[in-house]
């Protein structure tokens, strides 16, 4: 069967409720309470996204994700009660998309996830005719997402260089870095695009949450680690940033100039 979302966490009454909310809103969704039923689930059937809690009954929702995401590419929700950034620098590095904190409003779980499915349709939408090209063992290795967004935010075909040998291949999802590829995940590579787009300007967190995850309730520390780890990709000092600034109380800023 086709699901929308799946729900796994070992709060019972927790998880019920939720999927139990989001089906009377004609989301599609299931609830499982363990990593064993999360994967028994995958034998006969799908779903476009996954709510994952970390601390499960029988294992990690840490290593679940990391055994998800050997063979499906499909957006990956973290929900625990710890909030640790620690925690969540943790659930992004291993494919997690987000980082929720219980406890959760059902109604604003509601609307992200909304978003989330939105986003996902439209990037499957625009990667169903996409051809790889030449490059295609390195698109296999790199989030299948990067190019999927290309083609969807109708960014014109051409290579851009634009700051410390930095070059940006539209055509290809490829970012290089003094004629090295640069290995980014799909959200690293919206974030670094949008950023491009608006070089040289400062771009409060709202209008990136906006833009870049398309969703107003992501949370400052889920910002945080895809910055620090672009700084630490394209960076010569990730501490000392000269591509990518920081403007307290104002937001970022992708300088022009080095």
């Amino acid at each position: 069967m086709d699901y929308s979302v799946l729900v796994i966490d070992d709060e019972v009454e927790l998880a019920d409720s939720t999927a139990e909310y989001f089906n009377m809103f004609d989301v599609p969704s299931l609830a499982v309470y363990t990593a064993e039923e999360a994967l028994a689930f995958f034998e006969k059937n799908t779903t476009k996204l996954i709510l994952l809690d970390i601390n499960l009954k029988d294992g990690s929702g840490f290593e679940l994700c990391k055994k998800i995401r050997k063979d499906y590419d499909i957006p990956i929700l973290f929900i625990s009660a710890r909030s640790s950034e620690d925690d969540m620098v943790i659930a992004l590095n291993i494919g997690g998309d987000d980082y929720i904190t219980k406890p959760y409003s059902l109604n604003v779980l509601y609307a992200k996830v909304k978003v989330v499915l939105a986003r996902y349709e439209k990037l499957q939408e625009a990667g169903r005719g996409q051809d790889k090209g030449s490059d295609s063992e390195h698109h296999d290795s790199q989030s299948k997402g990067i190019m999927q967004y290309t083609a969807a935010s109708g960014v014109e075909a051409k290579q851009v260089t634009f700051i410390g040998g930095i070059e940006i291949d539209y055509d290809a999802g490829l970012v290089r870095k003094d004629g090295r590829i640069v290995e980014l995940t799909a959200m690293e590579y919206r974030l670094l695009i949008y950023l491009m787009e608006n070089r040289g300007k400062i771009v409060s967190k709202q209008k990136i949450f906006e833009n870049v995850w398309q969703d107003s309730f992501v949370s400052d520390g889920t910002l945080n680690v895809h910055v620090r780890h672009l700084r630490e990709k394209l960076e010569e000092d990730p501490n000392n940033p000269k591509i990518i600034k920081t403007l307290r109380g104002m937001g970022l800023m992708l300088c022009e100039k080095v």
